[in-house]
């Protein structure tokens, strides 16, 4: 995370505010499909995960088969469409300087070859994630991190045009990766057994795909709300405005490493429980790891909403306009989004997501429409997160809701205390008092120390009195003795 904040730092001056904007709405064509290819993997995880709860060896080897047929298919279509939408992108559509179209080509260029190497890796992430595998992603996240550094170092001293460099060279790095991932997939685990003429079946093939299909028309819908955001943004206001959209961007990210590598761990477990038909072990997984995940995120993200100006000023150096309130404002969308955070997984689990899937992508692709209206009649710029909060954070987590009662049986108020009141109360409390006494002083580094240690402080004591049930303080206190005994 650290690595990565520094790296943001160093492209941001070594590009300068339109190059990086550009890189932003250039690479975010590319980059949302990063999204996609996570919703994917989430998808074959799902049948994996199942049959590793059902002790189905041979379903295991074919589920593997299948997906490495359907995403080579699915990495050709999209591919395909990429190079069609390219050729729209740059006669009209993207608002970029004339004299920086070449380098931008270059950069979506690049990026569609990564895109591909991408998409056909899914099935082996996806047999990562199913193990459950925390090791290899903590190892293979370090090398991503300081590849990306190397490549910003590479771009403060080249005398080539940096924007080229950069996108090149960025699009190299998920080859090294993926290539790794390939390779130890094959050596460590026995479902890896590439022979899809021998191991492919038709009916797998088949629930695959509804499946499959399903939760690509609702992520889809989600990958081109959340760059069509980014493209009327552009429309409206120019590269400059993304740059400060892609500023908050990277800070949430960041924010939610640890929280995100928490789920990667817990979705399998949530899954295998659902194929094991161990209905306890299922509904309780969710439901700790729903509100774990969230306080994951909020024990990081108070003491950033509160120092947000003088965090930004120390991380960038030279701060671009709206970047302070557009970080503020997508890390509140994001508190709200950790709410009921696990249950999409659920859901999937069970296996009918038909429904919640047309529902997303209605909820989603209205946000776009919402936020060109709002543009449309001279309304600022950060009136496009009253689309994103009301839509696609409360009114998907309101949908999620309401599918996982109607399909499990889950009464609104189990919810309800169970996740969203306790978060909530948590949040609102430790952000309050926080807040509070971290105001009546000056901004300085000093003050960043204070409002981390009363933050961590208040966080801890809410969390433990409000926040948690007896069983859940049982697993945490459980989990810190067992980190200290291994420490000592």
């Amino acid at each position: 995370m650290f690595v990565s904040l520094y790296t943001t730092r160093l492209i941001l001056n070594a590009l300068g505010v339109v190059d990086f904007g550009i890189y932003a709405i250039v690479g975010g064509a590319i980059g949302m499909l990063g999204f996609l290819n996570g919703a994917m993997s989430s998808a074959t995880q799902r049948f994996m995960s199942y049959a590793e709860g059902q002790g189905n060896q041979e379903k295991k080897i074919g589920v593997f088969n299948v997906s490495v047929v359907i995403h080579l298919c699915l990495a050709f279509v999209i591919v395909v469409v990429l190079i069609i939408a390219g050729l729209v992108y740059f006669n009209g559509i993207l608002n970029i300087p004339e004299n920086r179209i070449l380098a931008a080509k270059f950069v979506y260029g690049s990026l569609i070859f990564s895109t591909f190497l991408t998409v056909i890796n899914v099935p082996y992430e996806a047999v990562m994630n199913a193990h459950e595998n925390m090791r290899y992603y903590a190892l293979v996240g370090i090398l991503e991190s300081l590849l990306k550094l190397t490549v910003a170092f590479v771009c403060v001293s080249t005398n080539y045009d940096k924007l080229i460099v950069y996108g090149i060279l960025m699009a190299c790095i998920p080859v090294v990766t993926l290539s790794i991932m390939k390779v130890y997939c094959h050596k460590r685990y026995s479902e890896c057994i590439l022979n899809p003429f021998k191991y492919f079946r038709k009916d797998l093939a088949k629930e695959m795909l509804g499946f499959t299909g399903w939760n690509f028309f609702s992520t889809s819908a989600m990958m081109i709300a959340n760059y069509g955001l980014g493209v009327v943004t552009n429309a409206f206001y120019g590269v400059v405005l993304n740059t400060a959209l892609a500023v908050a961007q990277q800070v949430d990210a960041m924010l939610k490493i640890f929280s995100s590598n928490m789920l990667k761990a817990l979705n399998p477990v949530i899954v295998k429980s659902a194929g094991a038909g161990d209905r306890t072990s299922f509904i309780k997984a969710t439901f700790t790891g729903s509100k774990f995940s969230f306080f994951v995120f909020v024990f990081f993200s108070i003491p950033f909403l509160i120092e947000t100006p003088y965090i930004l000023k120390i991380w960038l150096g030279n701060v671009p306009d709206w970047a302070v309130l557009f970080c503020r404002l997508q890390v509140i969308a994001s508190v709200l989004g950790q709410l009921t955070v696990t249950f999409p997984t659920a859901i999937g689990a069970n296996g009918r997501i038909k429904g919640v899937s047309i529902g997303t992508a209605i909820i989603y692709l209205s946000s776009i429409f919402i936020t060109f209206v709002l543009f449309r009649y001279g309304c600022p710029p950060y009136c496009m997160y009253l689309s994103i909060i009301l839509l696609n954070v409360i009114g998907f987590r309101i949908l999620g809701a309401f599918v996982f009662h109607r399909l499990l049986k889950i009464e609104y108020m189990d919810i309800l205390k169970g996740c969203v009141i306790p978060c909530i109360v948590v949040f609102l409390l430790s952000f309050g008092l926080t807040y509070l006494l971290t105001i009546l002083y000056e901004e300085s580094f000093l003050r960043l120390c204070f409002t981390c240690i009363i933050s961590c402080c208040f966080f801890v004591l809410f969390v433990c009195v409000c926040g948690l049930s007896k069983t859940e303080r049982n697993i945490l206190f459980n989990l810190f003795y067992s980190v200290k005994k291994r420490l000592v």
